[in-house]
């Protein structure tokens, strides 16, 4: 029975059907759980090569608790909401992109606690996890609006015909040692023309998240794209993408609102 259960986490954490590098990581934990062994670990950490959450969490496995570390998500989401708060103003317009349970509750948390504001969400192709953040959003009350990809130039822009945003905010899947982040692909894209229209870019993040090591871009199935595309046609699908520390105003995590410079000096103390 418990093979069965970790032969089922570990596809649907393969599969994308577990989304959000946080949940991820608490799948894969509670897998490693399940069959509590080296050859089991290494199975976990190359699920997601972008996801350097779990591996920090599964290397913690057997030196922590998984009490104390399955505690900490919800210590270091409290921690997030309350720093978020501070940039999340009255009658704000945010734009967002993919799903990122961390930016979820954080926006959330804003909304019980009196802020009104406004989403712009893209869809996030070709797996439209965008729709999950559409839901979640509105479930608590939370004016979305959903835009195609393609979109979010328009309303990053000023005079575009839909309202100029007041600020971007992303997740990570990854907080690299140079102060770059890793997020689903288009992130740097859509950063670099907000910094370029003078629009804060604000990554909200645990800081479990932080990579001393490279980190590998995921490519993903091709079909995930095109299902059965002519052979002669080439079909590149990277999920992630490099968001330049340039483009980044701060990173909202447990350990405050950082400059990436700032968050480097602190993430790096942290011992996994």
């Amino acid at each position: 029975m418990a093979v069965n259960k970790f032969n089922a986490i570990a596809k649907a954490i393969k599969e994308v059907k577990i989304q959000g590098a946080r949940n991820i990581a608490k799948q894969a934990l509670i897998a490693y759980y399940l069959n509590p062994t080296k050859s089991a670990k290494r199975i976990l950490m190359n699920l997601r090569p972008t996801e350097p959450m779990l591996f920090n969490v599964l290397n913690m496995a057997g030196k922590t608790s998984k009490e104390k570390i399955l505690g900490h998500f919800d210590d270091a989401q409290k921690r997030i909401n309350m720093f978020a708060m501070n940039i999340i103003k009255n009658n704000m317009k945010i734009l967002t992109h993919c799903h990122s349970t961390n930016v979820v509750n954080a926006l959330v948390y804003a909304k019980k606690h009196g802020r009104n504001f406004e989403v712009f969400n893209t869809e996030t192709r070709p797996l439209f996890q965008g729709r999950k953040t559409a839901k979640e959003l509105s479930k608590n009350n939370i004016k979305v609006t959903m835009i195609s990809d393609s979109a979010v130039g328009d309303a990053l822009e000023k005079g575009g015909t839909l309202k100029k945003v007041d600020i971007f905010v992303i997740g990570a899947d990854a907080l690299l040692k140079n102060g770059d982040i890793i997020n689903k692909i288009g992130s740097n894209m859509f950063a670099e023309i907000a910094k370029n229209n003078k629009i804060p870019v604000y990554v909200i993040a645990d800081s479990w998240k932080f990579s001393k090591r490279d980190v590998k871009i995921e490519e993903r199935e091709h079909a995930e794209i095109w299902k059965n595309a002519p052979k002669h046609i080439k079909i590149k699908n990277p999920a992630f993408e490099t968001v330049k520390s340039k483009y980044i105003t701060a990173i909202i995590s447990e350990l405050g609102v950082l400059s990436p410079k700032n968050f480097i000096k602190k993430a790096s103390k942290i011992n996994y």
